[in-house]
């Protein structure tokens, strides 16, 4: 039987000028996704996919090229997601949203995608600097994140969301970083079949402290810029991405219960790259500054 893993997390967080709040309890008790997918037999070649994926990853070792036939389309793409996340051992506490360019769009016209956050890959910050595994010889990269917590279920059989809706559910906002990583170098060059194939180029997510009475303000307030070995390589803020905050969570909620994945009372969401996307190798250093909220720090090593 799969162990259920349990997040402690606890904000000890201590920086001048942020705003230092407690992660709340739901966090640490939050039930964790035991949706394995779609039912039927897959086909055995997205079969292959996501099992040649997930022992690279387990093995931490990178791969010179898509382990297959890239999938027809996003729906496809998201069926070896749902066959690698079965295959993890491990629970999914959240989920990264990553934007979809105009032209790398399919019939679904979906504008974003999603990944999975787990659970061992969660990691609290302290203060300090927190280590992130990086696949040697695949792909690396460091985004600041805006992470929304849902504080409540949402209806399973609601397969359509607009920014309005989704602002009426009950939601905390935290600072945070995604650690992109895959063994596949090429993931986000072959484009978004392929990293929602490997678990939408997710490998974990720092989440930091607490932005409070978020929905009383001004998105374009919330700024930020990420730096690597002390060189700003990108500065943006919640409204980098198109429609900010509230449209990256509606299609969250959308696409998750479209999925049979509808989302839960404490799962996380990591709403899209604030400052852009930054590669980052081995040994490098980054500093994510979120103006007024604080700042994240953390180091690449070998995943």
């Amino acid at each position: 039987m799969t162990p259920v893993y349990h997040i402690q997390l606890r904000n000890a967080l201590s920086m001048s000028g942020a705003a230092i709040l407690p992660i709340p309890h739901i966090l640490a008790e939050m039930p964790l996704s035991t949706h394995s997918g779609p039912s039927d037999t897959p086909p055995p070649a997205l079969a292959d996919i996501a099992a040649r994926f997930v022992q690279a990853r387990q093995q931490g070792r990178s791969l010179p090229d898509f382990p297959g036939i890239i999938p027809d389309d996003l729906e496809t793409a998201y069926r070896v997601q749902d066959l690698a996340i079965a295959q993890w051992p491990d629970r999914v506490v959240g989920w990264k949203v990553g934007y979809i360019a105009a032209e790398r769009r399919d019939h679904s016209g979906d504008e974003r995608l999603l990944g999975p956050i787990f659970a061992r890959n969660l990691w609290n910050a302290t203060g300090g600097t927190t280590d992130i595994p990086v696949f040697d010889g695949g792909f690396g990269a460091v985004e600041a994140e805006y992470v929304m917590r849902l504080d409540a279920d949402v209806p399973a059989d609601q397969l359509h969301w607009t920014p309005e809706q989704a602002a009426q559910v009950p939601s905390t906002l935290f600072i945070g970083v995604e650690v992109a990583s895959s063994p596949l170098a090429t993931i986000n060059q072959l484009g978004p079949r392929v990293v929602i194939s490997d678990f939408g180029n997710n490998n974990g997510l720092i989440l930091g402290p607490q932005v409070p009475d978020w929905t009383t303000l001004d998105e374009a307030a919330l700024l930020a810029e990420t730096l690597i070995e002390g060189q700003r390589v990108g500065s943006g803020g919640a409204t980098l991405l198109p429609g900010g905050l509230r449209t990256a969570f509606a299609f969250a909620l959308a696409r998750s219960a479209r999925r049979g994945r509808p989302l839960k009372r404490g799962e996380l969401i990591a709403t899209g790259n604030a400052t852009g996307i930054h590669d980052i190798a081995i040994g490098q250093h980054a500093t994510i500054r979120f103006d007024g909220y604080g700042e994240l720090h953390c180091r690449a090593v070998a995943a």
